[in-house]
């Protein structure tokens, strides 16, 4: 095992398919943050709130009011230069710890898919994208490379079928295949696209989408992997992420990952995509070719490869942590972010916080309006975590007003997959004497109800 192990390591392979993934990688991420900023989501989202929802570990992470606009530039330059491979070190760098940034100031805009680009952003930190087909070759010729190590471009394949298979394995449970659910809540209220309209009204619709998302999810891996069912795969990826982008409000992550599936095929594909990207700006392919060494990029220090085995390692175990808790993962979502679950809810809660004076009994209701957007009270009526934090928040801030013996309750209901609203806080505990932590939170009230499946 270990000699075989070691010959692949010291396998080498083309660098143009990882040439063509940062270029487009970077031309994605930096479309994404200019729609970001012309839609005005920097200022609803990172400056007109009062207060923000942290990560656990990383409230430190907090949005610099209107400086925040500047992280967004920095991101979206350093997005510019990955794509050209212009220092392309330190901008994969400034890109990864900018996005995160932006990712982490606020727990409210969650996205399994803002998730994925810093996983990519990191991985990308260790990979020789710069080799081939860049400003930094091109500047310092003995630096570019037709070859590269093959585990190189194989990581990024792995975190991509890990990505999937992940998701499909997260949709085989009840509420996904037996009940078609949240799909039927979804599909009807897009009645008024053309020609779909109608279609998406009909109850065995909501059961096709369903069980072929999750066949789609499980096997296009092994489809792009394996060469004769290549390009078949891809018009299915082409066709699953257009499809998704037209039913649901999901920003770019559809063609990132159409893009990103291109780096399961051969060489010669991306050589005649450089090839159309030279055309376009007038650049002699065939010099870039001719101008680097033939001989395959060696790294120079050799902590790299352990520091990416480790961080997929991670990706591989992480989702799987939610097995560490008892009760029902789409109830209390202990263990359900960064773990690929994409799409598998829909929930709505209600939560009304008291404020109560432990001594006297006197008490009062808050507006949640008061504090909150209405993203974000939407948001925090049926996350756990969030309901904590913000019962903190109100206790601190009450007492700053100068109240005494404060102590903060909720009553709480969730909705779940079109389950009936049921009871979700226990409305005794005083939250402000319970702090945030990976321990199971036994606050909670149980699901009266039960999720087969994984």
């Amino acid at each position: 095992m270990f000699p075989t192990f070691s010959k692949y390591l010291n396998k080498s392979t083309s660098a143009a398919p990882l040439a063509v993934f940062r270029v487009f990688f970077g031309l994605m991420m930096l479309v994404s943050i200019i729609r970001f900023m012309l839609n005005g989501w920097v200022y609803k989202l990172y400056i007109e709130p009062k207060f923000f929802f942290s990560y656990y570990g990383f409230e430190w992470v907090q949005p610099l009011g209107d400086y925040t606009y500047l992280i967004f530039i920095i991101c979206g330059i350093a997005s510019l230069f990955v794509a050209l491979g212009y220092k392309y070190r330190l901008a994969i760098i400034v890109f990864f710890l900018s996005f995160t940034y932006i990712e982490l100031m606020d727990k409210t805009t969650y996205l399994n898919h803002y998730y994925f680009i810093s996983c990519v952003g990191f991985l990308m930190v260790f990979l020789p994208a710069n080799a081939f087909f860049s400003l930094d070759a091109y500047k310092n010729p003995s630096k570019a490379f037709l070859r590269i190590p093959r585990w190189t471009v194989d990581s990024i394949k792995f975190l991509l079928g890990l990505v999937y298979i992940h998701a499909g394995l997260a949709k085989l449970n009840s509420d996904w295949l037996f009940k078609a659910m949240p799909l039927k809540i979804w599909l009807p209220s897009k009645y008024d696209l053309p020609i779909l309209g109608d279609l998406l009204q009909q109850e065995w619709v909501h059961f096709a989408f369903s069980w072929s998302g999750a066949i789609y999810d499980l096997i296009i891996p092994f489809l792009l992997f394996y060469k004769p069912t290549r390009w078949f795969a891809f018009a299915l990826v082409v066709i699953f992420h257009v499809l998704t982008r037209v039913l649901f409000p999901i920003g770019m992550f559809p063609f990132i990952m159409i893009v990103s599936a291109l780096i399961f095929f051969d060489a010669g594909v991306h050589h005649r995509i450089l090839g159309f990207i030279s055309r376009i700006f007038r650049i002699n392919y065939s010099k870039v070719i001719s101008m680097a060494n033939e001989k395959s990029f060696r790294f120079k220090r050799n902590f790299t490869l352990p520091i990416v085995a480790i961080f997929l390692a991670v990706q591989l175990l992480l989702p799987w942590r939610y097995l560490l808790y008892p009760n029902e993962l789409f109830w209390t979502e202990e263990g359900f972010r960064f773990s690929w679950r994409v799409m598998l809810m829909e929930k709505a809660g209600y939560a009304q916080f008291t404020i109560k004076n432990t001594e006297t009994e006197e008490q009062f209701v808050v507006d949640n309006d008061d504090f909150l957007t209405s993203f974000q009270e939407k948001q925090m009526s049926f996350q756990p975590d969030f309901i904590l934090e913000y019962a903190h928040y109100l206790g601190n801030h009450f007492k700053k007003q100068g109240y005494e013996n404060v102590g903060v309750f909720v009553e709480g209901y969730v909705a779940l997959n079109g389950r009936l609203s049921q009871p979700f806080i226990d409305p005794k505990v005083d939250l402000l004497k319970k702090n945030e932590s990976f321990c199971r939170k036994d606050w909670i009230l149980p699901f009266n109800d039960e999720i087969k499946g994984l």
